[in-house]
């Protein structure tokens, strides 16, 4: 008797204490619509955390929590972040959300060409950061000098991903975590292929940020960095017509004479050599481009109107490919016209292909 007593006490404390553990983690703490936020900060521990839940109101017992994220590691290795919670929400579910590391993040793209400006749109626009800081830590002497970027910015150091950014995420943290993707790319063996050009990255990245600008197919992105490099093997300017308008308009708007005589620091018309720093965010294929340029003869280049360009070793060669190319925009202007198309506005005269 005493044995199916102590067999008795013994089941009946066992199931007493499942439901109590079922209690506290399967039971909603919450069954409104509001959403409830907390921010676990980096360096909070774990029971420092467990107590931010509970003054929450989304953990019960704070004790059986701790024991747990003991018994699963998670006390130490606790993501720091926003969580967000909302409706019928149980503890087991704040504690899996904790596991899985669930915090609030934002995914934003930086596309190959991108300028800062377009990246600074990309980043106001999601809530990541204000235009004021943006401004300021993408210019900060001091910021830059400590990621070891040797440049007026960082134009062309924010490599094209996407990113999971975490809300909360500082400035600093954004712009190095963009950086370090770069860094991650941008390898030992492209290091010493710039160094057998002569070149350094800052270098071969402002040329693969040309070069990101002006190619319209994958296959041409060698050849025009061949072109560029016969220029500056022999001294002749660029004349890349991206660098005309850079910090100027974007290069949708096009690109006029006027453009291609404004004196500024970038314009590869009025300076000789590469700009001061890159134009763009430069894609992993210039980048290879840059430093693998294909072994051609040409020294201009002008679009074809047929999703391309031709390439030419003489002036002669080249002023031929221009007329070419202003025949057959006409050509398709008048078939426009006659079709019914919109009317284009008046605009200056169009600037000539690097060469002109």
């Amino acid at each position: 008797m005493m044995r199916r007593n102590a067999i008795f006490i013994a089941v009946s404390v066992a199931v007493m204490a499942v439901l109590y553990v079922y209690s506290q983690f399967m039971v909603p703490v919450a069954v409104n619509q509001d959403m409830v936020e907390v921010k676990i900060e980096k360096g909070t521990s774990f029971g420092g955390a467990v107590n931010q839940l509970k003054e929450s109101g989304l953990v019960k017992d704070r004790t059986l929590f701790k024991a747990l994220g003991r018994l699963t590691g998670l006390d130490k290795h606790l993501t720091p972040g926003f969580y967000q919670f909302t409706g019928g929400v149980r503890p087991w579910d704040v504690f899996k959300d904790l596991r899985k590391g669930n915090i609030v993040q934002w995914k934003v793209t930086v596309v190959e060409g991108d300028t800062l400006m377009d990246v600074k749109n990309t980043l106001v626009s999601a809530g990541i950061m204000n235009a004021a800081d943006f401004d300021k830590y993408s210019t900060d002497p001091a910021f830059l000098e400590r990621l070891g970027i040797n440049a007026p910015s960082l134009e062309g150091y924010l490599f094209p991903d996407t990113y999971a950014i975490s809300k909360g995420s500082t400035p600093e943290d954004v712009f190095e975590m963009m950086f370090h993707r770069l860094e991650e790319v941008y390898d030992e063996e492209m290091t010493r292929r710039a160094e057998f050009l002569g070149m350094t990255r800052r270098q071969i990245l402002t040329l693969a940020s040309i070069i990101e600008k002006e190619a319209i197919l994958d296959s041409e992105r060698p050849i025009i960095a061949g072109v560029y490099h016969n220029r500056l093997n022999i001294g002749m300017p660029l004349q890349a017509d991206p660098t005309a308008i850079y910090g100027i308009k974007p290069q949708s708007a096009g690109i006029t004479r006027s453009d291609i005589l404004r004196k500024t620091a970038y314009n590869t018309y009025y300076i000789k050599g590469l700009p001061p720093g890159p134009i763009a965010a430069p894609g992993l294929k210039s980048i290879k481009a840059a430093l693998y340029p294909k072994n051609v003869p040409y020294l201009f280049f002008v679009a074809n109107y047929q999703g391309g360009h031709t390439f030419s070793i003489t002036m002669e060669e080249h002023l031929n490919a221009i007329q070419t190319y202003r025949e057959r925009k006409m050509a398709a202007k008048l078939e426009a016209e006659s079709a019914g198309g919109d009317e284009a506005a008046k605009e200056e005269e169009e600037a000539q292909a690097p060469g002109q």
